[in-house]
This record gives C-alpha cells, sequence and structure tokens, in this order.
C-alpha cells in the first residue's frame, strides 16, 4: 500500500481505516484487535453471548458485521449480540 495512502487512513485498525478497506463482515481476529483484546478472548466473548458487537454465524464461519464494529468503536457503547433467543449470559 502507498505509504501516503497508509498516512491518511491512519493505523490499520482505526475507524477510518476500517471504514475505508473491510467489506460487510469482518474476522473475529481483526475485530478483537480492533477492540483491543485476543483472539481467544473474541471467541469466548462470542460463545458467552457478550462480544460488545453483532456477530453472524454463515455456515462454519462466525464474521463480526462492519458497521456494527465501527458504532461500538465510535460510541464505546457494546451492541451486544446473544444468539440464544430470550436468553441473558451470566453475570
Amino acid at each position: 500500500m502507498n505509504t501516503q495512502i497508509e498516512e491518511t487512513l491512519g493505523p490499520r485498525y482505526s475507524p477510518a481505516h476500517i471504514r475505508a478497506t473491510w467489506d460487510g463482515t469482518g474476522s473475529v481476529e481483526d475485530a478483537s484487535k480492533a477492540l483491543g483484546f485476543s483472539r481467544a478472548k473474541g471467541y469466548d466473548l462470542i460463545r458467552n453471548g457478550q462480544f460488545p458487537c453483532r456477530v453472524l454465524r454463515i455456515g462454519r464461519k462466525t464474521r463480526v458485521v462492519t458497521a456494527s464494529l465501527l458504532r461500538v468503536l465510535e460510541s464505546g457503547d457494546p451492541e451486544y449480540n446473544d444468539a440464544r433467543a430470550g436468553c441473558r449470559p451470566t453475570p
């Protein structure tokens, strides 16, 4: 990537860079890094229904909704995604 473009977009996991380079969904690993924790912690939060933004299961893959991730990064307010309808995560 051109250095001038990298300077314009900022760090790899900044909202501006994510908005410019990601499609509709991103990997759990990249979303976790953008939120400041490890891939393992991201999957643990997903299993417990506590990942701070919307998550989709597509076949055997798990993807994070880019728009939701951007809202969480910009506002700081989580959009918990509890895949088990009607169940609340245990505190």
